[in-house]
């Protein structure tokens, strides 16, 4: 005869802890949390990076639904015009830029993350103002507020420059290298210095050649930021 011991071990173990499903309010689970209801995701409310020295920041403003296309030339002018009038203004200093149809993407300088905010406060309510007065309209022309992400690196700064300079291709289709019109990169010296600041980091001056790659169309930089001709070449497309 088999002893008890021998019998138990035959017998498969299925006694399980049950969990007990409690009711509750909140906390973690499928489904909880804010409803969407946007088409496309809003910008983080999150604290944006504090910085107290000057820096390059990569800014996207988006317009409002119903509002005119700003690759328009009447649209595209004041969105000039006032980049020339907030030049310099707030501690703000626009470097490149690149208007799409419904958006914007800047290439800036702050000398803080105070005159960031100011002066991209002051920026928008230049545009928001003069896009109303000519769809003689009322009412917000922005989207949300301004996405900005702080670059502090020659790879970043390098990534966001091409990126900016290069977005028609993204949207429209042909070559980055392309001249866009509705973009700092054609634009000759006179119209730069009319309508875009001069950097003052070491970072936008001179820090961004030593990026890992830098993509070709990076010629298409004013003189005093193109490369030197004793430095060496670097080819290849952005990862």
């Amino acid at each position: 005869m088999f002893g008890l011991g021998s019998v138990w071990q035959t017998i498969p173990n299925q006694m399980k802890q049950l969990a007990l499903r409690l009711p509750q309010r909140g906390g973690k689970r499928k489904g909880a949390g804010r409803k969407r209801t946007a088409a496309r995701p809003r910008v983080s409310h999150k604290r944006r990076a504090e910085f107290d020295n000057a820096a390059p920041v990569l800014v996207t403003l988006r317009v409002a639904p119903g509002v005119w296309n700003l690759r328009s030339r009447r649209c595209f002018r004041i969105v000039e015009d006032c980049f020339a009038g907030a030049r310099d203004r707030f501690g703000l200093r626009v470097i490149e830029f690149s208007v799409l149809g419904n958006h914007l993407h800047l290439v800036v300088e702050a000398d803080s993350d105070l005159a960031l905010s100011r002066g991209m406060q002051g920026l928008g309510v230049r545009i928001a103002r003069a896009l109303n007065r000519l769809m003689k309209r009322r009412g917000r022309v922005f989207d949300d507020h301004y996405h900005s992400r702080l670059l502090g690196s020659p790879t970043q700064l390098v990534n966001a420059i091409a990126y900016v300079l290069g977005n028609h291709a993204h949207h429209f289709g042909g070559a980055p290298s392309a001249r866009d019109p509705f973009c700092s990169a054609a634009y000759d010296v006179v119209r730069r210095q009319t309508f875009l600041s001069r950097p003052r980091t070491w970072l936008l001056c001179h820090g961004w050649r030593r990026a890992r790659r830098i993509p070709p169309w990076i010629a298409g930089w004013p003189e005093r930021d193109r490369p030197r001709s004793s430095a060496p070449s670097y080819t290849g497309a952005l990862r």
